[in-house]
């Protein structure tokens, strides 16, 4: 059976991220203006979960065409969550819904959204879609280990919530997003797999994200590429 264009649920969850947040949702727009072109008829609302912040993101979100919610939580899987709730209820049935998630120091290509759509329309339930940090914030040694331990055309499925699209049936039958500070997208992905959602890894279209040390959450990609950066320069 061949899918019509579903509405899509574009959910960022942001705790003090003023200082990337206007390029994120710069991109974000582009990637949504491509879409309704390559897609049309197709229905896109993005949230933006502010939570807990204390910086000017609230300002920034506020200048650009997206729902904006508040919330006091601290949890990134409850920000997730929430954003999610907050579209689902006004985009129609999960049947007709596909979730795209990413954050507030990410960088989405132009056209993340529109292969989302196109991998759905051939049949994937959940897509796991790459990430990588930004370079400029890297050594030369650490980018280029980097590229060398990353292979185009050789996804090895990493779940990220900076790149993460999924149907909304699925995400509710998989228990939603937990209220957890960290893995949140990987324990849904399990969720989903166990239900024998059909899962899909792409590096087609990769997110850039930021490439700090000491991220909003304990384990984060901050951690792995503090941990990496580390390794190669020998330190502990």
């Amino acid at each position: 059976m061949t899918l019509g264009s579903p509405a899509v649920a574009v959910v960022v969850p942001v705790h003090n991220e003023a200082e990337l947040l206007d390029d994120c949702l710069a991109a974000l727009a582009a990637a949504v203006e491509h879409s309704q072109r390559t897609h049309p008829g197709v229905r896109i609302a993005t949230v933006v979960v502010l939570d807990a912040c204390t910086d000017a993101s609230a300002q920034i979100a506020g200048s650009w065409p997206v729902r904006v919610l508040s919330i006091d939580a601290r949890n990134v899987g409850t920000a997730r969550r929430r954003g999610v709730a907050a579209l689902l209820a006004e985009l129609g049935s999960p049947e007709d819904v596909w979730i795209s998630t990413t954050d507030g120091d990410s960088v989405v290509p132009v056209t993340w959204l529109s292969h989302q759509l196109d991998l759905r329309a051939a049949g994937a339930d959940v897509v796991l879609g790459t990430v990588r940090p930004d370079f400029a914030d890297l050594t030369l040694e650490h980018a280029e280990h980097w590229l060398e331990t990353h292979p185009r055309g050789r996804p090895v499925g990493n779940v990220h919530g900076a790149n993460l699209g999924l149907r909304a049936d699925v995400y509710l039958a998989a228990g939603q997003f937990a209220d957890l500070d960290q893995h949140e997208d990987v324990e849904l992905v399990r969720a989903a797999r166990a239900l024998r959602a059909r899962v899909v890894a792409t590096d087609e279209n990769e997110v850039v994200t930021s490439g700090r040390f000491w991220g909003r959450t304990p384990g984060g990609y901050a951690a792995f590429v503090r941990a990496t950066h580390e390794r190669i320069a020998g330190v502990g």
